[in-house]
């Protein structure tokens, strides 16, 4: 049995004003290895990873998501692959790949969206169970100026 307060993907946004652009860090603080998706909104760029593996405990850097930049990212769970990054994914699997490739997160998923600004205008961004639970999210931007608020679950829902 998992302590709830162990158990969650955290995923900061560091956004930065003067480059227009942000940085997003995923951590892992579940005692089990995850596997992190990224899908990029319609008429955004991918990321520079859409899909990877993040052992309990390890964080990942993100760097330069661009201003205006929109997207999902979502933790994979009971994930195996092989060496040419195929296989399948208990929760959360996206067409059988490690690299989701512009595929999104088949349910259940926990996930985190983001739509950022560019210039001056605000960014938007959540926690959302539409597409069913698997992971606790808390998503907390970090080096903003004004009121942003951290938001999403940590603790495990199922328990």
């Amino acid at each position: 049995m998992f302590h709830s307060h162990h158990v969650f993907l955290i995923i900061l946004a560091l956004f930065v004003s003067i480059s227009h652009c942000c940085t997003f860090t995923i951590s892992n603080n579940c005692p089990y290895t995850i596997w992190p998706g990224t899908l990029a909104g319609s008429g955004s760029p991918p990321l520079q990873t859409t899909g990877f593996r993040l052992d309990a405990g390890q964080s990942v850097r993100i760097p330069t998501v661009p201003a205006g930049w929109s997207g999902r990212i979502w933790g994979r769970t009971g994930c195996k692959f092989d060496a040419n990054g195929v296989g399948l994914c208990q929760t959360g699997d996206c067409g059988g790949r490690l690299q989701c490739d512009g595929n999104g997160a088949t349910p259940p998923a926990s996930l985190f969206e983001i739509t950022l600004g560019s210039g001056n205008e605000q960014d938007f961004y959540d926690v959302s169970l539409v597409d069913g639970y698997n992971l606790p999210i808390f998503a907390a931007p970090r080096g903003v100026h004004g009121s942003c608020n951290a938001t999403g679950c940590s603790s495990d829902l199922n328990l």
